[in-house]
């Protein structure tokens, strides 16, 4: 379990407040070696500057050296001492509807009682992590841009001001005033990144309640959370992705964040921008000969695409969305003019479209591997009537076909090989590899970086061993870094 560590420049700056054994003077933290090899430790720095050379500078500086995890961290000081841009499409700054000319509030850990702002103020502080932000927008052209985004002093807060930092550092920092959970302790704690608005997750509740078991089994606490709880990874000693991952969404913020904390992450940043886009990894496999259906990546300015198509990989052919998932944006298309159509709506929201070869098989195999070894196989069978595995009804309901789960010993080895080796180029995380036989020849669909394991699917051979081996995987790796 971390060690949480209040940061201030004088005892009597917390004065305000309920007594907490967790604070700290920062001349006391500055000693040399104060608080080192004590285990995880999360430090909140709320001294009153953070300027180059200050006291609150030095602060974040050793704590970094000494392996702590702080807040903010240099890098964050950094970046709003160079006064960067910050990008407001990507803030969500764009979408704040037009009131006053200017407005200017205060962020406590990311939030305020501001109504309308939630959002706003969540990706100021995904991207500032700092406890008290000052922030100064204005409406320019009917467009919000920033004018100041600053640290404030918490020593300077009004008495109104008082209370909301109380109040947003108690949820941002629970563990402070929690008591002790009477139940049996964990050595370490994990974060499970689940997403309750999604439809298709990849591990289904009953799977994520034998995550938990297993994790429990060999002395760790696997915590659920969600899509807002960026600012709790530093309470963690690892990150397991249980929701969809994509470069463009909030998984692979909490992916990035958490590598950057030094948390052991499954998946990891790299792995999910290497397994999210296809057009990559059909480029990956191919350089390194890895077998796959004959693949070809188009692009609308290209002269004749269409006949390129036709000549290099026949019809019927696959066209895929090289973010889609779960069958969204792949299509089969017979003829030419279903080609130039599917094409065309595709090249509306992707510059680039991945085309291959149409290989028919009653199932697709799924390999999942872990630290470079398969650990389960499962047969998955097309949907009734259809050429995929899910199938997306016009109504919205999506319906897919039958699976079965083997033993190893039971898959041809030539999809065992293709399938390591697929995955051996991602990394060494958790993998699972859709592939093929097909007259004898194996070949690699996708490798996805987060597998789905949903209970009676994935674990019906194994069992509750599959859950074993994955939590297993993670205090090895949490062990392995000292943590």
């Amino acid at each position: 379990m971390a060690q949480f560590l209040i940061v201030t420049d004088d005892a009597s700056d917390w004065r305000p407040y309920l007594p907490s054994d967790s604070m700290v003077p920062v001349n006391d933290y500055l000693q040399a070696g104060a608080y080192a090899g004590q285990g995880v430790t999360q430090v909140l720095n709320l001294c009153r500057s953070y300027d180059y050379l200050s006291s609150g500078y030095y602060c974040s500086l050793l704590a970094e050296a000494r392996g702590h995890r702080v807040i903010p961290s240099v890098m964050t000081i950094n970046d709003l001492s160079q006064d960067r841009f910050f990008s407001l499409p990507q803030a969500g700054l764009d979408k704040l509807p037009p009131q006053d000319e200017v407005l200017s509030f205060k962020l406590y850990f990311g939030r305020c009682d501001k109504p309308g702002l939630e959002r706003i103020g969540r990706k100021i502080f995904e991207r500032f992590t700092v406890p008290v932000l000052t922030v100064e927008l204005a409406l320019v052209a009917d467009k919000w841009q920033v004018l100041k985004i600053a640290p404030f002093p918490f020593q300077e807060l009004s008495d109104s001001e008082q209370d909301e930092f109380a109040k947003y550092l108690e949820i941002f920092a629970r563990k402070v005033w929690r008591a002790p959970k009477p139940s049996r302790r964990f050595r370490y704690e994990i974060a499970m990144l689940v997403d309750e608005q999604e439809k298709m997750p990849p591990s289904d509740k009953g799977a994520l309640k034998r995550f938990i078991k297993a994790a429990n089994r060999i002395g760790m606490d696997l915590n659920i959370i969600g899509p807002d709880d960026l600012s709790r990874l530093g309470e963690y000693d690892g990150l397991f992705i249980r929701a969809t991952t994509n470069i463009a969404n909030f998984t692979y913020r909490f992916a990035k964040t958490a590598a950057q904390l030094g948390l052991v992450v499954m998946d990891d940043p790299e792995s999910i921008m290497k397994c999210t886009n296809k057009v990559f990894l059909s480029e990956l496999l191919a350089n390194h000969k890895v077998s796959t259906p004959k693949s070809l990546v188009i692009m609308e300015s290209m002269q004749n695409w269409e006949l390129i198509v036709i000549e290099e990989i026949g019809l019927p052919a696959v066209l895929k969305v090289p973010d889609g998932a779960f069958s969204l944006g792949v299509v089969k298309v017979k003829t030419v003019e279903e080609l130039r159509t599917q094409a065309q709506r595709i090249f509306e929201h992707s510059s680039l479209i991945l085309a291959q070869e149409y290989l028919p098989t009653e199932f697709d195999w799924r390999i999942g591997v872990l630290n470079r070894q398969p650990i389960y196989a499962c047969r998955y069978y097309m949907s009734r009537g259809h050429w995929q595995i899910y199938q997306h009804h016009q109504s919205g309901r999506i319906s897919s076909g039958g699976f079965d789960a083997v033993d190893l010993k039971q898959v041809p080895s030539a999809v065992l090989d293709v399938a390591l080796k697929a995955a051996n180029l991602i990394g060494s995380g958790f993998y699972g590899v859709d592939a093929k036989a097909v007259n004898g020849r194996a070949c690699v669909i996708e490798v996805n970086d987060n597998p789905s394991v949903d209970h009676g699917i994935e674990d019906l051979f194994l069992g509750d061993l599959l859950y074993d081996r994955v939590m297993t995987e993670f205090l090895r790796r949490i062990q392995l870094r000292g943590l």
